[in-house]
């Protein structure tokens, strides 16, 4: 059975009602919960971009039973994967058990804020594989040392261990990343059904593993306001990796969105309250081979009604599936 996940989005909601949100889907029966982790939202009509490790913390003592994972950590930058593993550690400790480190390369938009620049792709995924080679050996316990090509590590230990060890998932959108992510990762991460993302992982280690996608949708009783909200705060979706991570704040997606139709968004995104539309949508997701579906409901304030919907009527529909 498909695993569906709920989707705490830093981006459009305050750290209060984060947590809160997380705590309903728990009780309408979601399997787990995803987090991004940004400095910016996207477009300023989301609003909103609190600290997500600090969000999570509170989420690990407000839930008793759903899984908490980032969605995801850049640990190349902004943090140093040092400080990642040791962030990551606590939080297991919290949740119980509960949580899996969601990884990847990043975007401009939340990483150029400590003024370090921004490297190429491929040097990016240098980092990463580096950041990740890190991160294990300090969840393997004892001291560690690296100088790398990339970061420097003197002495560091986590000395807060959990007995459960941290999961870690790398997000990939090529061959290279998908290399990475079956090599070290212990599950993988996507955000497009796209089966052949899976067949690379599958091929370079990954098979048997779990593979987590994550779906933007947008439900409303009335469906053209649904999709005017998924077209004001959610356009940049359509833009595609290799662009939305270059740019460099919220009014550069502006720009590069000016054009993006409410038509555009409604065939890309499940609006309304048709749930025939949203399992569809979901579908795409179980026949590409993926096991866990993360949902982002589009709107920070629009939370607690999908929740309930999904609670009543989307969630025993998925079930079927």
């Amino acid at each position: 059975m498909v695993r569906i996940g709920y989707t705490m989005m830093t981006e459009q909601t305050g750290p209060r009602e984060l947590v809160r949100d997380v705590v309903a889907a728990e009780r309408a029966g979601f399997d787990f919960s995803v987090t991004s982790d940004h400095y910016f939202p996207w477009l300023r009509e989301q609003g909103h971009a609190p600290y997500a490790w600090a969000v999570l913390g509170a989420a690990a003592q407000a839930t008793e039973r759903i899984g908490l994972m980032t969605y995801v950590t850049c640990p190349t930058t902004r943090y140093h994967p040092a400080v990642v593993a040791q962030k990551a550690a606590t939080l297991q400790i919290l949740a119980e058990g509960r949580f899996r480190l969601g990884l990847g390369s990043g975007e401009n938009l939340n990483e150029h804020v400590v003024g370090a620049g921004w490297p190429a792709a491929h040097v990016r995924l240098e980092m990463l594989e580096e950041a990740v080679e890190i991160i294990s050996a300090l969840f393997d316990g004892g001291n560690v040392n690296h100088h790398g090509t990339h970061f420097d590590v003197e002495n560091a230990r986590l000395w807060d261990l959990p007995e459960t060890r941290v999961p870690i998932g790398v997000a990939v959108s090529g061959p290279a990343s998908c290399a990475l992510a079956g090599r070290e990762a212990d599950l993988v991460i996507a955000t497009e059904a796209k089966s052949g993302l899976l067949a690379d992982f599958d091929r370079n280690g990954g098979a048997g593993k779990p593979r987590v996608g994550q779906l933007p949708v947008c439900y409303d009783p009335d469906r053209d306001a649904a999709v005017a909200r998924a077209h004001a705060q959610f356009r940049w979706s359509v833009g595609g990796w290799k662009v939305n991570s270059e740019l460099p704040g919220p009014a550069s997606f502006a720009q590069a969105t000016e054009l993006v139709r409410e038509d555009d968004i409604a065939s890309a995104i499940p609006c309304g309250p048709d749930v025939d539309t949203f399992v569809d949508a979901v579908r795409a997701y179980s026949d590409a081979g993926f096991t866990e579906i993360a949902l982002v409901q589009v709107g920070g304030e629009h939370q607690q009604s999908f929740i309930s919907w999904a609670e009543k009527t989307l969630l025993p529909a998925l079930r079927e599936l």
